[in-house]
C-alpha cells in the first residue's frame, strides 16, 4: 500500500493491490465513516437496504450516542459489520495526518471487496436514488459495467427549515442547487460506486482502476479522464442520482459546523468552507421531487424507516 501526497493538508490518495474476486461475489455494499448519527441512521440504512444494498460496513469514529445500537436492532447480523475507527495517526516523515476516510475505504476494499460486485463510499447525509428500476444494481446497468462510476452531488440546502423538521430527511428537503455541475464553491464534487476488485487507487471522491487508470464513467456509461469529470457534458442522473442533504436545517447545520468532521482540518477553516458552500447552494435553487416520487412509487415508509410491500 503506497501513500500519495501533493501538498495536501493530509494524505488523500492510497495505492492498493486490488483483491482477487470471489467466485460467487454479488450485490452492492456500502462503506461509511460516521460518528453520532442516531437521529438519521435508521432512515439512511433502511432506505439503502430497500434499494438493494447487501451489506453495510460501518467505520465508527467514536460514537457516544445510540447510533450503533440502532443499526444492530435494524439490520440482520449478516448484513452489518461495525469496525471501531478512532484516529489520531500522523505520518512521521511528512508530518501529515492520515485521512481516516481514505484508510477506511482502502481497508473495506482490501478486506471485504472480494465478496461484492459493487462497493459505494458515501456519508450518512448522502442517498443513492435509483431513477430506473427499484434497486441500485438495476440502475447500474445503465453504466454498461464500467468499474468506476462517478455520481455528482445534488446539493440540498435548508429548504427553509430553521429547526429539524418532524418528518424524515428524504421528504423534508426538496430545494437543491439548480445546476449540479456549476462548480459551486466548496459544493461541487462526486462520490463513486466501484468494482472493488478493479480498484488500484483509493480516495474519498475518486478512484483509479487497474485497467482504466483514472478514467471514470457517469451513470449512462460515458467515460472520461478524471480531469474532464467536472465538464458540464459529463453530467447525468438518468439512472442514478446522489442526493446530498448537506445542511439539513439551519439549527442542524450550525451543529455540524461546531462538532467538526472526519477530516483533520482546522475548525475555523471548516466553518468558512461550510458557510460558503451553503451560500453557493442557496444562490440558485430548484425544486427536486425525484426522491419523493420514488418513495411514493415504491411505498417506502420513510416516516418509520421501513418498507411496505406494494399492494397487490
Amino acid at each position: 500500500m503506497r501513500l500519495f501526497n501533493r501538498k495536501a493538508p493530509f494524505t488523500k490518495r492510497i495505492e492498493i493491490e486490488p483483491p482477487q474476486a470471489g467466485a460467487d461475489r454479488s450485490g452492492v455494499a456500502i462503506a461509511t465513516v460516521l460518528r453520532d448519527e442516531e437521529h438519521y441512521i435508521a432512515e439512511w440504512a433502511s432506505f439503502h437496504r430497500a434499494v438493494g444494498v447487501r451489506h453495510f460496513f460501518i467505520y465508527d469514529d467514536g460514537s457516544t450516542d445510540h447510533t450503533l445500537a440502532i443499526l444492530r436492532d435494524l439490520l440482520p447480523r449478516e448484513e452489518l459489520t461495525i469496525l471501531p475507527w478512532r484516529f489520531g495517526m500522523r505520518d512521521v516523515r511528512m508530518g501529515l495526518p492520515l485521512n481516516r476516510q481514505v484508510l477506511a475505504f482502502a481497508h473495506a476494499i482490501l478486506n471485504f471487496g472480494a465478496d461484492f460486485r459493487w462497493m459505494s463510499f458515501i456519508d450518512v447525509d448522502e442517498f443513492i436514488l435509483p431513477k430506473t428500476g427499484r434497486t441500485i444494481e438495476e440502475a447500474l446497468a445503465g453504466a454498461n459495467g464500467f468499474p468506476n462510476i462517478s455520481l455528482p452531488w445534488h446539493m440540498f440546502g435548508t429548504s427553509g427549515h430553521k429547526t429539524r423538521p418532524a418528518g424524515p430527511v428524504t421528504r423534508s428537503y426538496t430545494l437543491r442547487a439548480a445546476d449540479p455541475m456549476s462548480r459551486l464553491e466548496n459544493a461541487m464534487n462526486f462520490k463513486c460506486i466501484v468494482d472493488p476488485c478493479a480498484v488500484s487507487e483509493v480516495s474519498v471522491h475518486h478512484f483509479h482502476t487497474r485497467e482504466f487508470g483514472d478514467r471514470t464513467a457517469n451513470d449512462v456509461g460515458q467515460v472520461v479522464p478524471l480531469d474532464k469529470r467536472k465538464s458540464p457534458g459529463f453530467y447525468s442522473a438518468r439512472h442514478l442520482q446522489l442526493n446530498h442533504y448537506y445542511t439539513r436545517s439551519e439549527e442542524e447545520f450550525a451543529r455540524k459546523i461546531e462538532r467538526g468532521g472526519v477530516s483533520p482540518t482546522l475548525w475555523e477553516k471548516r466553518k468558512t468552507r461550510l458557510t460558503i458552500a451553503l451560500e453557493s447552494i442557496e444562490k440558485d435553487q430548484a425544486e427536486d421531487l425525484a426522491m419523493i416520487q420514488f418513495l411514493d412509487s415504491t411505498q417506502f415508509d420513510s416516516e418509520n424507516a421501513g418498507v411496505r410491500e406494494r399492494d397487490a
